[in-house]
């Protein structure tokens, strides 16, 4: 990686954009090489049960190095104070909000933005859970410049990793963390130094990571096994993927496919007790729900909550 042009560092004023852990660890990877003038991050909201105030990751990162953080409420109220900056380059990265004109416009080096897939493929605010969603077995991220549209811009590097089997949205996104750290860094140079390709997004090969909504969180069993799986291990560790058994929500965060079938069964009903989980019948066969969450109880493995209901009237039931 070339670092040479200090000159132009130095007097670079960088503003950066971002709010989850996937963006902290990129602007942690920018942090010794480059200097931040600002930070731009979501406000601050309450999370978990008790609705304690939580922080973005992002912010937590700048307070640690006394970076100057701005958070907004709508970031049309913010643009004068970060236009009063008078930012050479912005970079984004998981920010949670499309910028207005008035901000790509004004930086020399532009606004840049690391998305996390090969685009234009899944753009969104959900790339990494819909590459596992939807069944995808490689992914990437994609440095680009920013527009007006949804992760429409022309791009400006990608680099490809294979999704394993067994990733869940969790594992897929810290690789791809550390991916768009080290892309970025790779690309900055040729940004600076004005040597960067630039090529246009072909629309008609664009697809869509929207972000997950409740309704994409519910399992249907009447669905291939193959794709519950992969809603299953595309919402671990967040949101999680659920269904209902007795009339109380179970979330379901680990799952297995086996090449079993049930013909005679109606499909959400309970197959085998396996040492490792409790089988349920789908479309096309079997999976088996291996680690749970009972509504209000801790996670269990599926073996576990199929004993509990051993020999009551909830056995027969089935999940839907």
């Amino acid at each position: 990686m070339n670092l040479d042009n200090l000159e132009i560092k130095k007097e670079l004023t960088i503003i950066y954009m971002g709010t989850p852990e996937f963006s902290a660890t990129v602007l942690k990877g920018l942090l010794g090489k480059y200097k931040i003038r600002a930070v731009v991050t979501q406000p601050d909201k309450p999370s978990g049960r008790g609705e304690h105030i939580s922080m973005p990751p992002v912010k937590r990162v700048a307070l640690d190095h006394a970076i100057l953080t701005l958070q907004p409420n709508k970031l049309r109220d913010g643009i004068d104070e970060i236009l009063a900056l008078e930012p050479d380059l912005i970079i984004t990265c998981a920010y949670g909000k499309i910028l207005p004109k008035e901000l790509l416009d004004y930086p020399k080096y532009g606004c840049i933005n690391v998305h996390a897939s090969l685009l234009p493929k899944l753009r969104g605010g959900a790339p990494i859970h819909r590459a596992i969603i939807n069944g995808y077995t490689e992914t990437g991220v994609t440095i680009m410049y920013m527009s007006e549209g949804m992760d429409e811009g022309d791009m400006i590097s990608s680099k490809k990793i294979s999704i394993d089997e067994v990733d869940t949205a969790e594992t897929l996104h810290d690789k791809l963390s550390v991916l768009g750290r080290d892309l970025l860094l790779e690309t900055l140079p040729s940004i600076l130094n004005n040597t960067n390709s630039r090529t246009p997004q072909n629309n008609d090969e664009a697809t869509y990571g929207f972000v997950i909504k409740k309704e994409d969180e519910k399992i249907d069993f009447s669905n291939t096994k193959r794709n519950i799986y992969n809603q299953i291990r595309g919402l671990n560790s967040f949101p999680g993927a659920y269904c209902y058994f007795n009339g109380k929500i179970i979330k379901v965060w680990e799952s297995y496919v086996t090449n079993n079938t049930f013909s005679n069964l109606a499909d959400g009903q309970i197959t085998e007790v396996y040492s490792d989980g409790i089988g349920v019948k789908v479309s096309n066969g079997e999976i088996v729900l291996k680690t749970i969450q009972p509504e209000g109880k801790q996670r269990m493995s599926g073996n576990a909550f199929a004993n509990g209901i051993m020999n009551k009237p909830e056995l027969k039931k089935i999940f839907t």
